[in-house]
C-alpha cells in the first residue's frame, strides 16, 4: 500500500525541517548533530522502559496513556492552548 503523494510530501517537507533545526541547534555540526540525536533516543528509550515496567507493575493504569497516543508533541499541544493570566500579581 502506498501513501498518498500529498501525505507524502507533508510530512517530508516536516522532517526536512527538522533535520535544519536540529543542525541549527548544533550550529551546523553534522557530528554534533547525530550525537545530539542519538542521546536524546537513547533517553526516550529509557523513559518508555521505565513506563512500561511501571505499568507492568501495576503502578500506572495503563488507561493514563493510552488517552496521549497521538495526541501530539507536548510541544505541539502547549503551542495549541490559550494563553494563562500570570499567577503573580504585578
Amino acid at each position: 500500500m502506498s501513501v498518498p503523494p500529498s501525505l507524502s510530501d507533508n510530512s517530508n517537507r516536516r522532517y526536512e525541517q527538522a533535520c535544519d533545526q536540529a543542525i541549527a541547534m548544533c550550529d551546523g555540526n553534522l557530528r554534533s548533530t547525530i550525537k545530539a540525536l542519538i542521546m536524546a533516543n537513547e533517553y526516550l528509550e529509557t523513559e518508555l522502559e521505565e513506563l512500561q515496567a511501571a505499568v507492568a507493575a501495576g503502578c500506572v493504569p495503563a488507561k493514563a496513556f493510552s488517552s496521549e497516543v497521538g495526541a501530539g508533541s507536548r510541544e505541539e499541544n502547549a503551542s495549541k492552548q490559550e494563553p494563562h493570566a500570570s499567577s503573580h500579581a504585578a
